[in-house]
C-alpha cells in the first residue's frame, strides 16, 4: 500500500501519577487538575489511561507481535489485539473501581490497578455502562477461559510482578 507514518508530533501532558503504599492505590492528581474529579464519587468505576514508562522506548515501541501470556496456546499476536504495553505509543488502560474521591487532595483511591507506583496517568473517564459495555462480544478461543466479567478484585499487577 506504501503508506507512510505521519511524522506530525501529538503532545500528552501527565494529570497525576498512580501511588502504591501497601495495600493501598491511589491515583494522585496534579492540582491543576482537582477541579475535573467534581462528580467522580457518583460512579463505581473509572477507566484510568496511564503511560508505560518502563516501555517507553525504541526496542519496546519498535514491537508489533508478541505471545500474549494469557492462554495456554496464545498465537502470536499482533499488539492490536492484545492489552500488551508494548506498542507503538505505550499507553496502557485499567478499569479501576472506585473506592473513594478526595476533592481536598486531589485523590482517586482504587482497588486496583495493573500499574506500578509512579506511573503517569494521562487520563481518567468515568465508567458508562451504556458506552463501555458491548450485549454479545466475540473473542479468539484461545481466551475463552478468561472470566466473562471485570474480577471483583480488579485488574492488578501479575503474581511476582515488579518494577
Amino acid at each position: 500500500m506504501g503508506l507512510k507514518m505521519s511524522t506530525k508530533e501529538i503532545t500528552l501532558r501527565p494529570i497525576g501519577f498512580v501511588k502504591r503504599s501497601g495495600e493501598e492505590i491511589l491515583l494522585q492528581l496534579y492540582d491543576e487538575y482537582i477541579p475535573a474529579l467534581q462528580q467522580l464519587e457518583h460512579f463505581s468505576h473509572v477507566h484510568v489511561l496511564w503511560w508505560a514508562d518502563k516501555h517507553d522506548n525504541e526496542k519496546s515501541r519498535s514491537i508489533v507481535d508478541c505471545t500474549p501470556p494469557y492462554g495456554e496456546k496464545s498465537p502470536v499476536t499482533g499488539v492490536f489485539a492484545t492489552r500488551s504495553e508494548y506498542r507503538p505509543n505505550p499507553i496502557g488502560m485499567t478499569i479501576a473501581e472506585i473506592v473513594e474521591v478526595d476533592h481536598t487532595q486531589g485523590i482517586v483511591k482504587v482497588v486496583n490497578i495493573d500499574a506500578f507506583d509512579s506511573t503517569p496517568i494521562i487520563d481518567i473517564k468515568a465508567y458508562f455502562p451504556v458506552c463501555d459495555r458491548v450485549e454479545k462480544p466475540e473473542i479468539p478461543s484461545w481466551i475463552v477461559g478468561w472470566p466473562e466479567w471485570f474480577p471483583d478484585v480488579g485488574m492488578g499487577l501479575w503474581e511476582g510482578e515488579t518494577e
